[in-house]
């Protein structure tokens, strides 16, 4: 803050005829001017110096433009034009409450210069070593234990206020007492949509994030009655920030107190990197792991994870899949890894090792959903037909079911005969292949419908072609007209059982228009 008015008149002893010295009177500059109206050249809260050189007629004009600029104060030099202060001007300076100062003969003003300018180098130097005592308090507590939610603590304090942590969705993840981010929440929510970027602007309108770069601005003030709050975006900014922090006071921030929220940004900035930073190498140890397992290593994947502090559950287990965004979750409550040799990016897939009691409450916590194996122990076949079962059950879960904690287990699969084992593109792709050359004949024989009676008539030639409205002779010829173009023989069991279930396939996932297109 700069120096007051007082501590100037202490310092310089200068004598106060008039206006009084207000306490909270600041002195941001000293100004020298013997103009009839020297406000067009002042700012504000200077102390203006005239000797009253050119000072004449109505003075009570002269007050009144001072104090309409908002000058700190009036000093007047006695000694050179006027043997004392003018009367006039003490009487004026008095009803309009303007300070009005006596600088002695002997005081020159660049003396109360000089004296201004080393009280606010003073200031400045006490401000930075504020700022950085606050830093190095700040950086002691990012080194807790707590880690972001020590910074968040001791920022509040060092602002006088509160202070919050916020996720990329804008949800609370830490706050300290008093805190008032229902604002801040509320403003996050209308500037973020489903990735993280800031929503469209209207005409003529530019929102945080927008613009030249589309990327967001360094932070975003938030202020009303009574209530000052900073956000700051963490991870570096850009169009998808990773997380943000809020602070907040009753006072305007000085910009001491600016530099300290700046500070504090980018230790959570360095935490959060580094947090996301070992959790990826973690991952890369627990994927490890799961390969040393899968290669009969069980002893050396134990040791492994021994060193991360986590443990593998006892058997029996069960193996759990679901998508590569589950992981921040499941890695939380059970042993979880991204697919061994495959990093968990979009698409991809994770496996978490389970006891089967808990399932179905991972599986809500993970609120998506999720393929399970049947049981399985540590043995490398047992745990790899495990991940190959829980896979499928993922798998064949349907697109409308991707959220909401859906667990598809591979056991209600084998029910479902052998076709609910195969996943809907295989099956299409097997149905096309098998049954291409029957589609593709040029004949209005319906060879494929001819082929599906004969089959559901267990080769009963009379009970075939009634169902179908022919002539048994008929279905004979479309029948060897199919094993022709198949290149199979129909008496063949295995050939048969392997046409049936194509047909099966072709019913249940028919191949849409676009999709043979695509093909």
């Amino acid at each position: 803050m700069p120096p007051t008015l007082q501590t100037v008149v202490r310092r310089m002893g200068l004598r106060p005829l008039a206006g009084g010295l207000p306490p909270d009177t600041v002195v941001r500059w000293v100004a020298v001017s013997e103009l009839a109206d020297p406000t067009p050249y002042l700012e504000g809260d200077e102390l203006l110096l005239t000797t009253g050189l050119r000072m004449e007629g109505d003075l009570a004009e002269y007050v009144g433009r001072l104090v309409a600029r908002g000058v700190a104060g009036l000093g007047f030099g006695v000694g050179v034009s006027h043997a004392e202060v003018p009367p006039a001007l003490v009487e004026a300076a008095g009803r309009a409450g303007l300070p009005l100062l006596e600088v002695p003969r002997e005081t020159p003003f660049i003396a109360v210069g000089k004296a201004v300018s080393e009280l606010l180098a003073a200031e400045q130097y006490e401000e930075i070593t504020r700022a950085f005592a606050a830093q190095g308090r700040l950086t002691r507590a990012a080194l807790r234990p707590e880690g972001m939610h020590a910074v968040i603590d001791r920022l509040a304090k060092e602002v006088g206020g509160w202070a919050a942590l916020l996720d990329e969705t804008g949800a609370v993840l830490h706050a300290t007492r008093g805190a008032r981010t229902d604002g801040v929440t509320a403003e996050l929510g209308r500037l973020l949509t489903g990735h993280g970027r800031p929503a469209p602007a209207g005409p003529g309108e530019e929102r945080p994030g927008e613009g030249s770069r589309g990327r967001w601005p360094a932070s975003l003030a938030l202020s009303g009655p009574g209530e000052h709050i900073v956000v700051q975006p963490l991870g570096g900014g850009g169009a998808r920030p990773r997380g943000f922090f809020a602070v907040g006071a009753r006072e305007a921030f000085s910009p001491v107190t600016h530099t300290v929220i700046n500070a504090a940004g980018s230790l959570l900035t360095l935490a959060m990197e580094q947090g996301r930073t070992q959790a990826a190498a973690e991952r890369r140890v627990r994927s490890a792991a799961l390969d040393l397992l899968l290669s009969g290593a069980g002893q050396q994947a134990r040791d492994v994870l021994a060193a991360l502090g986590g443990r593998l559950p006892e058997p029996p287990l069960v193996v759990l899949a679901a998508r590569a965004d589950a992981l921040d979750v499941l890695e939380t409550r059970v042993f979880a890894a991204p697919e061994p040799h495959a990093g968990p990016e979009a698409g991809g897939v994770v496996f978490a090792l389970v006891p089967e009691a808990l399932v179905a409450e991972v599986a809500g916590e993970a609120d998506t959903v999720v393929g399970v194996s049947l049981p399985a122990t540590y043995d490398p076949a047992s745990l790899a037909t495990a991940i190959d079962q829980a896979r499928r059950a993922l798998d064949a879960a349907p697109p409308q079911e991707a959220a909401g904690g859906r667990v598809v287990r591979f056991a209600e699969l084998a029910g479902q005969g052998l076709l609910g084992l195969l996943d809907q593109p295989t099956a299409q792709a097997f149905a096309a292949a098998l049954l291409a050359p029957l589609t593709a004949y040029g004949s209005r024989a319906d060879l494929v419908e001819s082929l599906r009676a004969y089959l559901e008539s267990n080769g009963h030639w009379d009970a075939a072609a009634q169902r179908l409205g022919v002539h048994r002779h008929t279905l004979r010829y479309r029948m060897r007209r199919v094993g022709d173009l198949l290149g199979r023989d129909l008496d063949d069991p295995g050939v048969r059982a392997e046409l049936w279930l194509a047909l099966e396939a072709a019913r249940r996932y028919p191949v849409t228009s676009c999709a043979a297109d695509s093909s």
